[in-house]
């Protein structure tokens, strides 16, 4: 059973933190260093202190004008925290805040590893597709193999971009069509590596020829961000600036919330979205009022969302924050995932009733919809080690039984939404706007069972159902019959 969901080491090490640096919109007219505007004592301060203040968004026109606000220090080191009680005393200041380094919202495998199979360069990498249960019928699966016989289903011309910090780019599920890495620079890091591998291969890998796996939208047109270098809440609006309206963004990161001081703990506990953060919140709001999907992890921290801690002020938040994961705050706009269990015996394992919440997932009323979370079949490995299902010597023939996490599911998730918008695309309709996404999502799909100890109140939502989406979008006697 998943009593110890996040037990084990961490998957790698956590990007670096983030001093975040907010301008008073009461005070400044426009970002601080591009218009020059910058009082004395706060050009005096930085100086003294060898700071630099830099937009964290960079130049370009946004729907969300406050993304101006926003500015990076860099320079501050060990001293972060010290200069982000000092900072928001000078004029022209509103806010500043460390955020803590994110990292993969994946799991240790919490089961014991079967010895990967291997053999000699050249040797056929074996039709693994019956490994991979996600993509079965409803409700074990979100019924890709129906969806792919009709026109667009699997993902035709949907742009997907994943932030994460690394990716196996020549990897045989991934070389022939990924797009590349459109921002920041990938880490030299092999657990954030094989993570993002296996992210876009759940998405949209496909080996062709009946060889390894299939993706959920195998047709989907892939590319990376990573916010190593840029930091997470910049990944994310470069990435949203490379989508269309419809397309969708990835986001299987997490970071350690306010539960232990945001400490980072081996076993993740404490870990929770993004978007709590402000910075990474008005992000993902430039990318949904752009109309691009994203679909974001709720994070492996055993946490309810709900939680009253959440909504109070943290030192160094601007006075305008209010917290994004009530249901009576502001809304981002992105798709929230949680992670289920898999149908009991998949792989031989049991991790509780299936669709039941495992015990790692963030949950709440903020929470859309939940994916499998464990026992995921995909490419790349799991840690640092080599594929546990395929090793060897060649990474890029490297495959995996124990891909998870909150990460696992969101990344299942955003296969089923490349697949339903590529019909969508391909019956000359709209793609679905962010909202009617996660309203088709909350009212379609398998629904979230209870487990000992893990009510179904604890809210994940509902698994995927691509047939129950599509006849609702087209009726029951639409496409797809």
């Amino acid at each position: 059973m998943d009593a110890m969901c996040g037990a084990g080491l961490l998957p790698c090490l956590p990007a670096d933190p983030e001093l975040i640096v907010i301008a008073d919109a009461r005070a400044a007219h426009a970002p601080l260093p591009a218009s020059g505007w910058e009082p004395p004592a706060l050009a005096l301060f930085l100086e003294e202190e060898r700071l630099t203040l830099e937009p964290l968004f960079g130049a370009g026109s946004t729907p969300v004008p406050e993304l101006s606000l926003f500015h990076r220090a860099r320079g501050a080191g060990r001293r972060a925290d010290e200069l982000a009680a000092r900072l928001p005393a000078l004029p022209g200041i509103d806010a500043a805040y460390v955020k803590p380094g994110a990292l993969p919202a994946t799991l240790a495998p919490g089961v014991p590893r079967s010895p990967a199979a291997t053999g000699p360069g050249g040797w056929p990498t074996p039709d693994l597709s019956a490994r991979q249960g996600h993509l079965a019928p409803a409700p074990g699966g979100v019924d890709a193999l129906w969806a792919w016989a009709l026109p667009g289903g699997a993902g035709d011309g949907v742009g997907v971009v994943d932030v994460g910090g690394a990716w196996r780019l020549g990897h045989e599920a991934l070389g022939r069509k990924l797009a590349g890495v459109v921002a920041g620079t990938p880490v030299e890091d092999a657990g954030w590596r094989h993570h993002g591998t296996s992210v876009l291969a759940v998405i949209g890998g496909s080996c062709g020829g009946g060889s390894g796996i299939t993706g959920i939208a195998p047709r989907a047109l892939l590319a990376a961000a990573s916010c190593h270098g840029i930091g997470t809440a910049r990944a994310v609006r470069a990435a949203a600036d490379r989508l269309a309206p419809g397309d969708l963004l990835v986001i299987g990161l997490h970071r350690p919330g306010p539960r232990f001081g945001h400490a980072l703990r081996d076993d993740q506990r404490g870990c929770i979205p993004l978007e709590w953060w402000p910075d990474d919140f008005a992000a993902v709001r430039h990318a949904t009022a752009k109309g691009v999907v994203v679909v974001a992890a709720a994070g492996n921290g055993t946490e309810s969302l709900d939680d009253a801690l959440y909504d109070r002020h943290p030192d160094g938040f601007p006075f305008w924050w209010r917290n994004p994961l009530s249901s009576t705050g502001p809304c981002s706009g992105a798709v929230l995932v949680g992670a289920g269990a898999p149908p009991p015996g998949t792989h031989g394992r049991d991790h509780g009733p299936d669709r039941s919440r495992l015990v790692c997932s963030g949950f709440g009323s903020r929470v859309d919809v939940q994916g499998w979370g464990r026992e995921v079949t995909t490419a790349g490995a799991d840690g640092d080690g080599p594929g546990d299902l395929l090793g060897g010597g060649e990474e890029d023939r490297w495959y995996t039984d124990v891909f998870s996490g909150t990460s696992a599911a969101a990344a299942m998730v955003a296969g089923a939404l490349a697949s339903v918008q590529g019909v969508l695309k391909a019956a000359g309709r709209e793609p679905l706007a962010p909202g009617p996404v996660r309203e088709l999502l909350r009212t379609t799909g398998a629904p979230q069972q209870g487990a000992p100890g893990r009510p179904a109140s604890q809210r994940i939502g509902n698994r995927p159902d691509l047939r129950a989406a599509v006849r609702r979008l087209f009726g029951a006697t639409g496409r797809g019959g």
